[in-house]
């Protein structure tokens, strides 16, 4: 069942139109009708009210203006992040990810962590880096 904060994936014609987020579900003052407020998730963002009946929100087909219209809830795939890791061939890039130096510009820098002791932080989990040390300097 689509719920409030679900991203779909609209369809127009049997095509994919665009993405939106449901921002809330709102009961109408007709029986069994919904006002479902969405948030287009395009440049500009738009928001839009659609008055549907519940089984439209959970993907049935309707019309709109003469049109096929569906929405089709979007679910993230269960995927192992380390069979997508990109295997690097170069091993100057493989040596840079694994001391967490960045390079900006000319310059290059190490993170600013301080290391611990412990048996974590050289297991190779990685280093935290401030986001706040890349700022452009004024």
């Amino acid at each position: 069942m689509t719920d409030v904060n679900d991203i779909v994936l609209i369809y127009m014609e049997n095509q994919p139109l665009s993405f939106a987020r449901v921002e809330g579900i709102f009961p109408d003052h007709k029986d069994g009708w919904f006002q479902l407020k969405l948030l287009f998730l395009q440049v500009p963002l738009q928001v839009v009210t659609w008055i549907l009946r519940e089984e439209y929100i959970n993907g049935t087909m309707f019309h709109m203006n003469g049109k096929e219209m569906r929405l089709e809830k979007v679910v993230c795939p269960d995927v192992d992040l380390a069979d997508m890791a990109p295997e690097s061939k170069n091993t100057e890039e493989t040596t840079e990810k694994q001391t967490g130096s960045i390079q900006t510009g000319n310059k290059e820098r190490g993170s600013e962590t301080s290391q611990s002791s412990d048996s974590s932080s050289s297991s190779g989990s990685g280093n935290v880096v401030s986001l706040s040390d890349f700022r452009r300097k004024k």
